[in-house]
């Protein structure tokens, strides 16, 4: 039962995240048809090394340094044509964005984990804004609130959420 949800997440995870490995492949390559075929590719090795896929750590940097092999080879098999990137400049660009979507996944992570430790008052007004795209006029009409009111309220909640975000991101606290 574990392994088909293990199994179930993962698939989840690689089709949420195809766009932006097909972006991070494309910005190694810069080559539609050929960042289509190493996306591809991709997809076959993280497949193939699913037994490795740990859960508990974030899917994007573990897939893009996939990508980045995949892309690597890709260019050492092609290497005769000259409009392809060199491979030290690929190796740079690639870690670049490998270490931004580590950082991002952890900004996310922090996040989630503020999200939850707030009342259910506020959680239940930042979905309603920022999850659901309600405009601030509405959430106030179905509060029996004025708009100032609501406008105050959810910038007092954003810097209760960005302070706690930085705690946890600098410090490692629990906000």
């Amino acid at each position: 039962m574990e392994q088909t949800q293990n199994t179930e997440h993962f698939v989840k995870l690689l089709t949420e995240h195809q766009n932006r490995l097909y972006g991070y492949i494309y910005s190694l390559l810069g080559d539609r048809s050929r960042s289509a075929d190493v996306v591809q590719e991709t997809n076959l090795v993280l497949w193939r090394k699913f037994a490795e896929f740990d859960p508990q750590r974030p899917f994007l940097p573990w897939a893009f340094s996939i990508a980045r092999f995949q892309v690597l080879a890709h260019l050492r098999d092609h290497k005769r044509d000259r409009m392809l990137l060199n491979e030290e400049l690929v190796q740079t660009l690639a870690e670049e964005t490998e270490r931004e979507a580590e950082r991002l996944g952890s900004f996310q992570t922090a996040l989630r984990q503020c999200l939850q430790q707030l009342p259910e008052s506020h959680q239940s007004l930042i979905k309603q804004r920022y999850f659901k795209s309600q405009p601030v006029s509405d959430i106030a009409e179905t509060l029996n609130r004025s708009a100032g009111t609501v406008k105050v309220s959810l910038l007092r909640i954003r810097r209760q959420l960005a302070e706690c975000v930085e705690k946890r991101l600098v410090g490692g606290s629990n906000g």
